[in-house]
C-alpha cells in the first residue's frame, strides 16, 4: 500500500487533493501538517460539497477537512477493528502514537497480525507404586514377564522454555539452586556440575538453536517418588512443544528413559517414566518385544476412598536409587530372591482385582506383602530406621504400606482405615516425620504454548 496516495500538506489545492483521490480509489484524503501528523480527512464528498458553495480547485484542502474524524491507532485489537468495520464504516486509518499514518483498514484489508514470540510449558506428576517394583527392569523381564500397578499423584515438576536468537544455554533449576550457563550446546555437554540429567537429555533432543529453561518442584528431591522421571517428562515436553512431528507418549517414556539410563548410566525400571507421561491408574506389564499400559476404571467412590485412606511420610533419609538398582540387579541372579520378585508380580495381580471390585482392606494387605517381599530383595533396600517407622506405622492403625521407589528412604505409603487415620498422622509426626496430604492426578504429562507479552 502506497501511503503517500492517501495523505496530502493541509495547505494543498483541492485540485491536489482530488487527483490523489483519484489514484488512491479510496474516495478519501489525510491531511498532515509540517511533522507529518494527521490532521484531518475529506472525502470526495466534501470536496464536492465545498466546491458547490463557492470554493475553487485553487482552494486549500484545509477548508473542508473533517478534523473530527474515524480513526484507530495501530495498535487497536481484531476485534475492536471488525466491529468498527462492520459498523457503516468503509476505510479506517490505522495511526501511531504521534498521529503519524501507519496503515489503512478496509473490508478488503486488514493488518496482518505479527507472530509474537512464544514460550512452552509443562507439567507432569510424581508417581507412587504400589507393586510390582523390580520386576520393571529389563534383567528381570528379559528373563520372565514384569507387571506393576502404579498411579499419579498432584505433585508436580514444572519447566518453562523459550528460545533464543543466539546459541547460548542457560537453565535455571530451583529444586538445584544452581544455573548452566553455556554460550553453545557443545560448551553444555562439557560442563561441570548437578545438571547431567538435563545434559543426558540434550544429548537425546539435540536441539538446534540456544535456549533458556526454568525448572522447579512441587516435592523434595530423593524423595522416592520418581522426581527424576518427572523432571525428564517437562523437559521433553517443552522441547515436545516446538517440533512440528511431535512424540507420542511411549516415545516421550523411551526418550526419558534412554537419556537417564543409557547416557546418564543410572540403573533403574521402567515404570517411572510411563506412569510421569501417561498418568492416573495404570497397570504395566513389561516383557522384551513390547511394553503395555494398560489404564484402569476404578470406581469414583473407591477412588476417593482410597484417597482418603492414604497417607504420605518423608522418612527423612537420603537415598541414592541407582546404586540400589545395581545390588538389586546382582541379588536377582540369587534364584530367591528371583522367586520374591515373581511371587510380588502375582501379588500385583491380585491388587489389580482388588482394585477394581472395591476391595480396600484386601489392597491394603497386599501392600504390606508386597513390602515385606521388596525388603528381600536387596539388603540396601531397608534398615533399622525404616522398619521403626514401619513398625510405628503398623502399631497405630495402619493396615499396610510401603517405602515408595528404590528404597533405602524417600517417601512411605501407608493405608489406614478412616477413624484411625489421625492416630497414625500424630503418632508419625510425634516420631518425627512429616506426613503430607495428597490428591490422585487423572492426567500425565502436560505441555502448551503461550505468547509471550510485550513489555
Amino acid at each position: 500500500m502506497n501511503l503517500d496516495l492517501f495523505q496530502i500538506v493541509e495547505s494543498a489545492t483541492l485540485r491536489d487533493a482530488l487527483e490523489k483521490i483519484e489514484k488512491n480509489h479510496k474516495g478519501f484524503i489525510l491531511a498532515t501538517d509540517d511533522e507529518k501528523r494527521v490532521v484531518g480527512l475529506a472525502t470526495d464528498g466534501d470536496i464536492r460539497r465545498c466546491l458547490l458553495s463557492g470554493g475553487s480547485l485553487t482552494g486549500s484542502v484545509s477548508d473542508c477537512l473533517n478534523r473530527d474524524f474515524v480513526w484507530a491507532p495501530s495498535n487497536i485489537s481484531r476485534e475492536a477493528l471488525l466491529k468498527q468495520l462492520d459498523h457503516c464504516i468503509r476505510n479506517v486509518p490505522l495511526l501511531d502514537e504521534q498521529q503519524r499514518l501507519i496503515s489503512i483498514a478496509s473490508r478488503d484489508w486488514l493488518p496482518p497480525q505479527d507472530e509474537m514470540p512464544i514460550y512452552a510449558r509443562a507439567r507432569a506428576p510424581v508417581r507412587v507404586s504400589f507393586g510390582g517394583g523390580g520386576s520393571d527392569l529389563t534383567h528381570y523381564f528379559a528373563n520372565a514377564d514384569g507387571a506393576v500397578i502404579n498411579c499419579t499423584l498432584a505433585l508436580y515438576s514444572h519447566a518453562t522454555l523459550k528460545t533464543r536468537n543466539d546459541r547460548k544455554i542457560i537453565i535455571k533449576s530451583h529444586d538445584l539452586k544452581h544455573t548452566l550457563k553455556a554460550d553453545c550446546l557443545e560448551e553444555a555437554y562439557n560442563s561441570d556440575g548437578p545438571f547431567t540429567l538435563i545434559i543426558s537429555l540434550l544429548r537425546t533432543i539435540n536441539p538446534e538453536y540456544g535456549f533458556e529453561m526454568d525448572l522447579h518442584s512441587d516435592f523434595p528431591m530423593n524423595s522416592g517418588l520418581g522426581g527424576s522421571a518427572v523432571i525428564c517428562a517437562v523437559v521433553l515436553g517443552c522441547f515436545n512443544q516446538l517440533r512440528l512431528d511431535k512424540w507420542d507418549l511411549h516415545e516421550l517414556a523411551e526418550l526419558a528413559y534412554q537419556a537417564e539410563r543409557l547416557h546418564m548410566g543410572v540403573a533403574g525400571g521402567w515404570q517411572d517414566q510411563y506412569a510421569s507421561v501417561f498418568g492416573g491408574f495404570n497397570f504395566m506389564e513389561f516383557r522384551m518385544e513390547q511394553n503395555i499400559v494398560h489404564p484402569l476404571r476404578i470406581p469414583p467412590d473407591v477412588l476417593l476412598e482410597l484417597e482418603e485412606c492414604l497417607v504420605l511420610c518423608d522418612s527423612a533419609i537420603s537415598h541414592n536409587s541407582g546404586d540400589i538398582h545395581d545390588h538389586q540387579k546382582l541379588s536377582m541372579g540369587q534364584q530367591v530372591v528371583a522367586e520374591k520378585v515373581e511371587e510380588n508380580v502375582a501379588l500385583t495381580y491380585e491388587m489389580r482385582n482388588n482394585l477394581l471390585r472395591g476391595r480396600l482392606h484386601c489392597f491394603a494387605k497386599n501392600l504390606d506383602k508386597a513390602w515385606y517381599l521388596k525388603r528381600q530383595f536387596s539388603s540396601k533396600i531397608s534398615n533399622a530406621e525404616l522398619d521403626k517407622i514401619y513398625e510405628v506405622a503398623k502399631q497405630n492403625g495402619a493396615i499396610g504400606g510401603k517405602l515408595l521407589g528404590a528404597g533405602g528412604g524417600g517417601f512411605f505409603l501407608f493405608y489406614v482405615p478412616a477413624f484411625k487415620k489421625l492416630d497414625l498422622i500424630n503418632a508419625l509426626e510425634s516420631f518425627g516425620k512429616k506426613t503430607q496430604q495428597f490428591r490422585f492426578e487423572p492426567d500425565g504429562l502436560k505441555s502448551w504454548t503461550v505468547r509471550e507479552e510485550k513489555v
